[in-house]
């Protein structure tokens, strides 16, 4: 069980390690915490009797990791709108070093939504242990049906249906809510989205250039899990029409996803996407469903759906495609850094400051810069979590 300290020291030193900033990693300094804050990098031999240290035994010290897209771990998911599902989805991402999180719901019917969204908002009512949840991705039910992938294609609809209203009345705790822009009603729905300071993103799409361009006109500025339930060229006679993909990779005022569990995309697309869209664009996601952290062979749902753990990622049982990803953030960074050949730091960055500047929060997470609050993650050199603080507190395993 993972629970949290209730004592926060004043003024804390972590010593001895190797504190990963946006753009250089610093070792043979502390790291200074007081007063739930980073205050800043101090030589370590300087620091006077007041400070608590903390040897943290050559480890790498990180912000934080910040997951915008994940549906749930261990058997449960997000939407699951109970106490036992949240606590266990929110204290298992903080014991890999995750202390941020979107609560993401998957396509179901409109009332379910609804009630998750509603509990969502009494969960954040209180101090909860675990990762934080800094909002909730709003993930479907506006899909093209045949871009549906492992959502629930019963409940599929477009947003001209009047359904939006019941879920925008939430508006507060929603952060991103994808949809597939060619859809009637979709331009509607994302000039509303921008006017509530919610993120509006494409995803299970079936879209053609123009329409995602008329789209990011009315606001869309972000693109989920690149790849994965997307839209590439077509031919229409002598003519290639790109689709969501190509502008994706090419739109230097989107900010894209990437599942990088190395199952749902190989290296050779991974690497395309980086070296498109970069790290300051591109950030990592799990997706995770409630598959993550359970054995090969394991049944998971998703709705009323069951898939399979199987070849570490989830799948329908007749292999035809992935069900969502059984990997959490923090195993996804060794394979940036091994796989892809992406430098530690931007690695790291795209897990921690590229998702906290997504949702508008940079200013307070995502990077261990003074002033901002003390969310961090000390890792072991296979990036295991051994201790991970949210808000100067401990969490502790």
């Amino acid at each position: 069980m993972i629970i949290q300290s209730q004592q926060s020291l004043n003024r804390l030193a972590l010593t001895n390690g190797q504190i990963v900033l946006p753009h250089e990693i610093v070792a043979g300094n502390a790291l200074i915490i007081e007063a739930g804050k980073i205050v800043g990098i101090d030589n370590a031999a300087t620091l006077g009797s007041e400070t608590v240290q903390l040897d943290v035994g050559g480890r790498l010290i990180t912000p934080g990791l910040i997951d915008l897209h994940t549906h749930g771990a261990l058997g449960h998911t997000f939407n699951e709108p109970t106490e036992a599902a949240f606590a266990t989805i929110t204290e298992e991402n903080a014991r890999r070093g995750v202390t941020g999180l979107l609560a993401t719901t998957a396509t179901a019917p409109i009332p379910d939504l609804v009630e998750c969204l509603a509990f969502t908002r009494q969960w954040l009512s209180q101090s909860r242990a675990g990762a934080q949840i800094l909002g909730v991705h709003v993930e479907g039910p506006y899909f093209c049906l045949a871009q549906a992938g492992a959502q629930d294609p019963a409940n599929i609809r477009n947003p001209d249906d009047g359904t939006p209203d019941q879920l925008l009345a939430y508006h507060d705790v929603i952060k991103i809510m994808t949809f597939a822009p060619e859809l009637p009603g979709a331009l509607e729905l994302t000039a509303r989205l921008v006017e509530l300071g919610i993120v509006a993103a494409a995803g299970h799409s079936c879209a053609q250039e123009a329409q995602v361009r008329a789209a990011m006109a009315a606001g869309l500025n972000h693109i989920i899990h690149i790849w994965s339930a997307q839209s590439t060229t077509i031919r229409e006679g002598p003519w290639r029409k790109p689709g969501l993909l190509e502008v994706s990779l090419v739109d230097e005022n989107l900010t894209v996803e990437m599942i990088c569990d190395n199952k749902h995309l190989p290296p050779t697309l991974m690497k395309l996407a980086y070296k498109c869209i970069g790290p300051d664009r591109l950030c990592i996601i799990s997706d995770a469903t409630s598959g993550a952290g359970l054995p090969e062979g394991s049944h998971f749902r998703m709705g009323n759906l069951e898939y399979e753990v199987h070849d570490g990622v989830g799948m329908l049982f007749d292999r035809t495609a992935f069900a969502g990803s059984t990997t959490l953030l923090n195993q996804m960074i060794p394979i940036l850094t091994e796989v892809v050949g992406v430098p530690l730091v931007e690695a790291v960055r795209m897990a921690s400051l590229t998702p906290a500047r997504i949702i508008g929060l940079a200013g307070r997470k995502g990077s261990l810069e003074p002033g901002k609050e003390a969310d961090l993650a000390i890792f072991n050199p296979d990036f295991t979590a051994w201790r991970t603080m949210i808000g100067g507190r401990w969490v502790l395993d």
